[in-house]
Parts: structure tokens; sequence; C-alpha cells
């Protein structure tokens, strides 16, 4: 099984930079502006996109992304239109990765067999599933293998040797390194303490390793990527969002030129990675 993910991850290798990988949330503030965004992403450097699936109860996400979930689902948003978002933006686009990412509640709602054959046809090319630890892979992770969709699994720094191999089993197309316990949004980690974490994890798999939680700036952004092979921003892009919308949700500004701004200098900064490791 080949992705566009694993074509993506290649081609970024072959160039000798890491990648940078995009969250934001499925239909905030509304369907069409989450197009829009959508379609600003790999126009302004992103290389793979994370689509967030609105859940009512989103345990790990913090206080900016619970908001962006809770502007979608009062906005409409639903798995089923977050689907037909990746199919319209496929329309498009027939190269940028689409990794949906959130809960299994919504998808066990859908139905498993449903879900999986409506997001191939959506083109997605990856889940990440918070909640579904690997002793349950037999719920979502196989058949989603089975059906060419990549499963990627979460690390974190308390995730030791031992438990590693584990999580590592039937991880497909990258390894998302939680650089820090918590939720999202929260103070970047140390990057010594990353770059040994990383090192670790590429000792146990031949996986790329893309670190997120915390990178919100162009310069944390080039110290991440100098050892990482991708780096993840959401919060700091569901705040660009945010940050455009007035009490009542209305726009005061483009959201989407607000998140192609802002991702123009994080690619500025993942592409300057390796230039300053190699200085």
């Amino acid at each position: 099984m080949t992705t566009r993910i694993d074509r993506r991850m290649a081609k970024l290798k072959s160039e000798g930079r890491p990648a940078l990988v995009t969250y934001v949330m499925g239909g905030d503030p509304d369907y069409d502006t989450s197009l829009s965004i959508m379609k600003a992403l790999p126009v302004s450097g992103s290389d793979l996109i994370e689509l967030g699936m609105p859940f009512s109860d989103p345990m790990a996400d913090g206080p900016a992304i619970q908001a962006a979930g809770l502007r979608a689902l009062k906005g409409g948003q639903t798995l089923a239109r977050t689907l037909k978002l990746a199919s319209e933006f496929r329309a498009g686009d027939d190269e940028t990765p689409i990794v949906l990412m959130g809960y299994y509640n919504p998808i066990y709602i859908y139905g498993v067999d449903r879900f999986l054959a409506d997001a191939k046809a959506s083109g997605i090319d990856g889940l990440i599933v918070v909640d579904l630890p690997p002793e349950m892979d037999e719920e979502l992770c196989i058949p989603a293998l089975k059906a060419g969709v990549n499963f990627i699994r979460l690390a974190t720094p308390t995730t030791d040797d031992k438990r590693l191999p584990k999580v590592l089993e039937n991880t497909s197309g990258f390894v998302y390194y939680v650089s820090m316990t918590g939720i999202t949004g929260s103070a970047l980690a140390d990057t010594a303490k990353v770059s040994a974490a990383v090192t670790r994890i590429k000792g146990h798999t031949a996986l790329p390793v893309c670190v997120g939680f915390g990178v919100k700036t162009a310069e944390q952004a080039r110290v991440i990527g100098a050892s990482a092979d991708g780096v993840v921003v959401g919060t700091a892009i569901v705040n660009a969002i945010a940050n455009v919308l007035g009490p009542k949700g209305e726009k005061t500004a483009d959201p989407a030129e607000a998140v192609a701004t802002l991702v123009s200098g994080l690619a500025q900064g993942v592409r300057a990675a390796r230039l300053a490791a190699a200085e």
C-alpha cells in the first residue's frame, strides 16, 4: 500500500527537508469558509493537512480547538459534511495528503465499514483517532489498513521503550510525536528533549516522525524541524481563524487570508530548518 502520505514524505526526504503539517477543524467557522481555508493551505506551503472531525467531548483538545469544534458543530458540521469537505478539496487538489483527526465516537456512530468506504471515496489518506489504543486495533486500525488508509499513532513523552513497539505495531504513514503531556496548545516542549525523543523513536521504526503540540511560530518550527521529519501546527492556525471572528461569529477579516499569512511564515521556518542545522 502506497498512499499520498507515503509519496509526499518520500519526496520531502529526497529534498532534505521536513514536512509542514497543518491542522484545521472541519467546518470552522462555517462550511464554505472552511473549504477556502483548506484550499489556501497548500498554496501557502502546507505539505499535509490534518482535518479535524468536530466532536462534542474532545478530551485531548485545548480551549482553542475545543472552541473551533463547537463553532463547527453550531454551524451544522457533521462527519458526513467533513468527508464532503475533503471531497470538494480533492476536486482541485489530488496531491496534498489529508489525514482525518479526532475521536472514535462519530466514526462508530457512522459505522466503520461505511466510514472507511466514504473516507476512501472522499480522498482521505490517513486517520488519527486519539482515543483508540493499540489494544483496540481490530476495531478500526486493521480495517483501515485493509482499505488502503494509513493509521497514524501518537507517541508521547510517557511512551517508554517497553510500550513503543506495541504503539508502532500497526502504525503507518508517519508517527505523530506529542511533544508534551497535557492538552493541545500548551507551551512548547524542551527542544533538546524533543530531539532525543525523535532519535529514540527512530530506533524502533523506519517511519517518519512528525512533532506537534505547542508549535506556534516560524522560529519554533525551524528548531523542531531540525530533528523531526515533520512539524505539526494546529492551535496557532485555529487561533488565527478565531482572531478574525467577532463576538457573534461575524468575520472581521478573511479567515483564509489570516491562515495563509501564518502558514507562509511557518513554511519558511520549516524550510530553513535543515539549512540552519547544516551550517
